[in-house]
C-alpha cells in the first residue's frame, strides 16, 4: 500500500519549510512569495495531497462543516438558493450537510436539536415552526432564509415578497384586469405581510373591491395548483386573471385551465413567482416574478461564515433583495 503524502513530503518537494507548505495549503499564504507559493502548488498536485481533515478540525476545533435545513427538497425553488451557500462554503474550505424538514415540525426540532451538539460551525435554515426562542439556545452560528420581523436576533436573508406580490398585481390591474384570484399558500408562519396582505393593499390603492371567494389557500405544489384553479372556476363569476403565490402553483393552474378549455392568456391570464426552470419551458411559457434565489443563498452563507469568524458585527442584518418582473407569455388583456 502506498504511503499517502505528508505536508512534511510537500515541503519537501517544494523545498520550503514545513510551515510555509502549511501556509499556502490552508490558504493563509498573503506574506508568501508568488513563486514559492506556486512550488507549494506544484508539489500538491503532484504528490496528490490532501489535508488530514480530523487532524485540521482538532487544531482548530471546527468541523468546517455547515447545516442547511430547507422546508421541502422536491420544491424547484430550492437547487439555486443551495447552489449560492454550496458555492460560497466551498471556496472557504466547508463542506454542506442539507437536511429537508418537509414541513414537518418534529423533523425541523430534532434538526436544531444536533446543532446544540456541536456536529456543525453554523446552520442556514428556512424554518416552518422554529421560533427565534428555539435559535437562541443554540451553541453555534445561525443565519436564517426568512424575513427579519420575525428573528430580530440573527441574520435573515431574504427576497422583498411584498415588491414581488406588488409587480405582479400591478401588471395585472395594468392589463385592465379588475377580478383576479389568488392562490396562496397555506400559512404556517407569523408574517408581518403576506402574499394577501399585498393582494388586498393592490387592490385598495386601484379602487377594486376585495371578493373573498377570489383568495384560496392551496399546498405549494402542481396538484394544488390544479385544485385551487378548480375552484376559482366553479365560481359563478370567475376571474379573468390568476396570481399563482409560486410557479408550481401557476403551473398547475395553468394545467386546470386547460382541461377546462379555456385559452391562456386570452381566455384567463396567469401570473406565478419564483421564476423556476420550468416556468420557461410550458406552452405557453409563464409570466412570473423572478425571486434572487443564487444571490439569496451566496449573501446567507457570507453572513454565516462572518458569525464563525467572530467577525465584528454589531447588529443583526436583515436584507430583503428585490425582485424582477419576467414577461411572457401567460398574460394579456381580459377578452
Amino acid at each position: 500500500m502506498n504511503k499517502r503524502p505528508t505536508l512534511s513530503d510537500v515541503a519537501k518537494l517544494a523545498d520550503v519549510s514545513k510551515a510555509t507548505a502549511a501556509r499556502v495549503v490552508n490558504k493563509t499564504s498573503d506574506k508568501v512569495r508568488p513563486e514559492t507559493r506556486d512550488r507549494v502548488l506544484m508539489a500538491v498536485q503532484k504528490l496528490g495531497y490532501e489535508p488530514d481533515e480530523v487532524a485540521r478540525s482538532l487544531r482548530s476545533k471546527r468541523t468546517y462543516t455547515i447545516a442547511v435545513s430547507i422546508p421541502d427538497i422536491t420544491q424547484p425553488f430550492w437547487p439555486l438558493v443551495v447552489r449560492g451557500i454550496q458555492d460560497t462554503a466551498e471556496a472557504a474550505g466547508y463542506r454542506i450537510v442539507l437536511m429537508n424538514s418537509d414541513w414537518d415540525t418534529a423533523r425541523e426540532e430534532l434538526q436544531v436539536r444536533q446543532m446544540r451538539h456541536k456536529r456543525f460551525d453554523g446552520l442556514i435554515i428556512s424554518p416552518t415552526t422554529t421560533q427565534n426562542t428555539d435559535l437562541l439556545k443554540l451553541s453555534v452560528p445561525v443565519v436564517l432564509l426568512a424575513s427579519g420581523e420575525s428573528f430580530p436576533d440573527f441574520d435573515t436573508v431574504g427576497s422583498d415578497s411584498v415588491q414581488a406580490a406588488r409587480l405582479a398585481m400591478e401588471h395585472l390591474i395594468e392589463l385592465n384586469h379588475r377580478r383576479i384570484g389568488l392562490l396562496t399558500g397555506p400559512t404556517r408562519r407569523r408574517k408581518a405581510h403576506t402574499h394577501r396582505d399585498t393582494y388586498i393593499r393592490e387592490l385598495k390603492s386601484f379602487h377594486i373591491p376585495f371578493d373573498p371567494s377570489l383568495v384560496i389557500e392551496t399546498p405549494f405544489s402542481y396538484e394544488g395548483g390544479i385544485a385551487g384553479m378548480e375552484q376559482l372556476l366553479a365560481l359563478g363569476n370567475r376571474p379573468t386573471a390568476v396570481f399563482a403565490a409560486n410557479d408550481m402553483i401557476a403551473l398547475g393552474a395553468l394545467c386546470a385551465a386547460e382541461r377546462a378549455g379555456l385559452r391562456v392568456p386570452e381566455q384567463m391570464s396567469i401570473i406565478g413567482m419564483d421564476d423556476i426552470f420550468a416556468a420557461s419551458t410550458t406552452c405557453p411559457p409563464l409570466t412570473t416574478v423572478a425571486k434572487p434565489r443564487y444571490d439569496m443563498g451566496v449573501t446567507a452563507a457570507r453572513f454565516l461564515f462572518e458569525r464563525i469568524a467572530d467577525t465584528p458585527i454589531a447588529d443583526a442584518r436583515h436584507p430583503l433583495i428585490p425582485c424582477k418582473l419576467v414577461l411572457r407569455s401567460t398574460t394579456h388583456q381580459p377578452a
